[in-house]
């Protein structure tokens, strides 16, 4: 139960770093997204690339913890987490993006825990014994 919990805390500090990388890396190098950053009046490109820096935070998160809790329940609960963290902030942020961003993020923070955790555990996990 210990490495489950490690590598939930784990996972959400690395979707934590990863999100915060990606937010530094495009805020200097794409100086139109950091002039609309504060105001977050964004371009659908804008909204795509904040997608994918959420995208990889998740997917990134359930790899790490997959790899210390080494189970299902360990790659699934930072998504389940960051889902009940970003309900009610999408909520106070609703105007300000078109429905569709808001689902597209919410929605995706369990399967894509999911998908970065799946391909570890089949690794961690024995093969079952050859019949032939």
């Amino acid at each position: 139960m210990a490495k489950g919990i490690l590598g939930v805390v784990a996972g959400l500090l690395v979707w934590a770093a990863v999100a915060t990388v990606g937010g530094i890396v495009i805020r200097g190098t794409w100086a139109d997204y950091a002039r609309v950053a504060d105001a977050m009046t964004f371009t659908l490109p804008m909204m795509i690339a904040r997608l994918t820096i959420g995208a990889v935070a998740t997917i990134a998160a359930g790899r790490v913890a997959a790899v210390i809790g080494q189970s299902t329940l360990a790659r699934l609960t930072p998504g389940l987490l960051l889902l009940l963290i970003f309900i009610p902030q999408h909520i106070t942020l609703w105007q300000k993006f078109p429905v569709w961003y808001h689902l597209t993020f919410l929605m995706s923070l369990v399967p894509l825990t999911y998908v970065g955790g799946t391909k570890i555990t089949r690794e961690l996990t024995p093969a079952a014994p050859s019949r032939s």
